[in-house]
């Protein structure tokens, strides 16, 4: 099972530090996206990276549609993985998304977690108004799977630069759309409803590893609102509005990414 579980998820480990700190990607993309923090992270830590199955160079036979079928089925990847290499208090990095699948991990096995910080995190997408702002209408969300489903290649180019949100640096948003295309467009397509039509709101209490909630500026994805939201439902959690804009400050502002991301495991 262990050799499964690490090619599985094609899961690579740097570092020579005691500590080990994991990083996990969002929704269309893999682990390449942390190329410019990781150096930074690898001399005093342990550093593990991976690929969710259907991203990156995971194995795609292992694709099952009934257990990705909801946040929970990713969750329990990052628990086999943290098993697989018997680790514990583990600094879990997830980035969109995956700040969610690792807090659902941390509430099943909360020994493996010792900090979780969360890039861009965002525990419903859609709004449930008035009490709740999410940043998207339901049918913005239809309407979207609607476009991935009839052009993907299209839907791919329209979305990127509007989420990388950093139109002086053409460069950024082409490595999105690129990275967006090299998926499966099934998988693809099943991992983005998951993901937007996913309700984490009513786990949020049951989390208690301590937290640091990095809320980037101008991001379409997760806008100021659900990093208030966040911050006020997580226990132990801290909020730290970032310069970054966009939904990647890992790929545009890795420098301001690394330093808040150090700031806080030294003073937690």
């Amino acid at each position: 099972m262990t050799i499964d579980v690490l090619v599985r998820n094609n899961v690579n480990v740097s570092g020579t530090g005691s500590q080990t700190i994991m990083f996990a990607h969002g929704f269309g993309c893999d682990q390449d996206m942390w190329r410019y923090i990781v150096p930074s992270f690898t001399e005093n830590y342990r550093v593990v990276l991976f690929d969710y199955v259907g991203s990156g160079e995971s194995q795609i036979n292992y694709y099952d549609a009934d257990k990705y079928s909801n946040l929970q089925g990713y969750a329990q990847d990052v628990l086999e993985i943290m098993e697989a290499l018997n680790l514990r208090d583990v600094i879990f990095v997830g980035h969109s998304v995956s700040s969610m699948i690792g807090m659902l991990a941390s509430i099943h096995e909360p020994t493996y977690f010792k900090q979780i910080v969360m890039l861009g995190p965002s525990p419903r997408y859609v709004n449930d108004l008035p009490s709740y702002y999410g940043g998207f209408d339901r049918r913005d969300i239809d309407e979207l799977l609607e476009m991935m489903q009839m052009n993907f290649i299209g839907w791919a180019s329209y979305l990127a630069p509007i989420v990388m949100q950093n139109p002086e640096r053409k460069d950024l948003a082409e490595e999105l759309e690129k990275s967006f295309c090299s998926r499966d467009p099934h998988i693809a397509r099943q991992f983005a409803e998951v993901t937007f039509l996913s309700d984490c709101r009513v786990d949020l209490d049951q989390a208690s590893v301590p937290t640091l909630i990095l809320q980037c500026s101008d991001d379409s994805i997760a806008p100021v609102e659900v990093g208030n939201y966040l911050h006020a439902h997580l226990k132990n959690s801290r909020l730290q509005q970032m310069t970054a804009k966009g939904h990647y400050p890992h790929l545009s502002q890795p420098e301001e990414t690394i330093r808040l991301i150090k700031d806080y495991l030294t003073i937690a």
